[in-house]
């Protein structure tokens, strides 16, 4: 028997990984980053094979990973996270900077910031862990990290689909049926969840920054509503 949320239970960070190849930018948010070696330092990274980033860094053996701060506006997970780069353009909303290896490096919400270059690499099935040597290190601000326990218990969000950790969504809700609950109902209705990407309406709060009042139940969003995360439409959410 495996209960999958017990994978919640592993400790990691969130990050932005990005790269460049021949004037095309490429990046994705992950949860698996990690240092292998301190002499010379080397950071590895795992990469879906069906990720646009995974084509872009086998041409330019280069990569770039941004630590997210724990407090941040969760639209830049959601862009980088649960949209492609192959029918976006990721970094257009988001400051960044041209590191030295000429790739991208986003600054905006993230507390530092490395450039490597590729060393190896090592293809895991549906991955590829790609190992790179750390050319540059940058400390960006003094902010606590996000970490992947906060991101699920506070934010509310799934790993994406590409990402190594990604459970399927009617596995986590089968889980959440077993465990008890003091939550009665209210005369808001009940909350709804994205089954792609996690995020929870919560009619008592609603989106009142996309003039959805407090009070609004699920039922009586307009049929058109969409994700805020990953822009999802409303057949997509599930009643918790």
């Amino acid at each position: 028997m495996i209960d999958v949320t017990t994978f919640h239970k592993l400790s990691y960070g969130l990050y932005l990984i990005s790269s460049e190849f021949e004037g095309k930018k490429s990046g994705y948010a992950g949860n698996t980053g990690f240092q292998v070696t301190a002499e010379p330092s080397t950071i590895a990274i795992s990469c879906n094979k069906d990720n646009y980033t995974c084509t872009i860094i086998e041409k330019s053996r280069m990569f770039s990973l941004s630590v997210l701060q724990k407090d941040l506006d969760v639209s830049i997970i959601g862009d980088f996270g649960f949209k492609s780069g192959r029918h976006i353009d990721k970094f257009e909303k988001y400051e960044f900077k041209t590191g030295s290896l000429g790739i991208p490096v986003v600054t905006q919400n993230c507390i530092a910031a490395f450039e490597c270059k590729v060393i190896n690499q090592v293809d895991c099935g549906t991955h590829i862990l790609f190992i790179g040597e750390v050319i540059t290190a940058e400390k960006l601000s003094n902010e606590p990290p996000l970490t992947y326990d906060y991101y699920h218990s506070q934010y509310k969000m799934l790993a994406p689909k590409n990402a190594p950790t990604y459970i399927d969504p009617d596995k986590l809700l089968d889980e959440n049926e077993k465990q008890p609950t003091d939550k009665s109902d209210d005369e808001y209705g009940d909350e709804h969840i994205c089954i792609i990407c996690g995020y929870t309406y919560d009619p008592e709060i609603g989106e009142p920054d996309k003039g959805i009042m407090p009070g609004t139940k699920f039922e009586d969003l307009p049929d058109d509503y969409t994700c805020p995360i990953c822009s999802a439409g409303k057949d997509m959410f599930k009643e918790l």
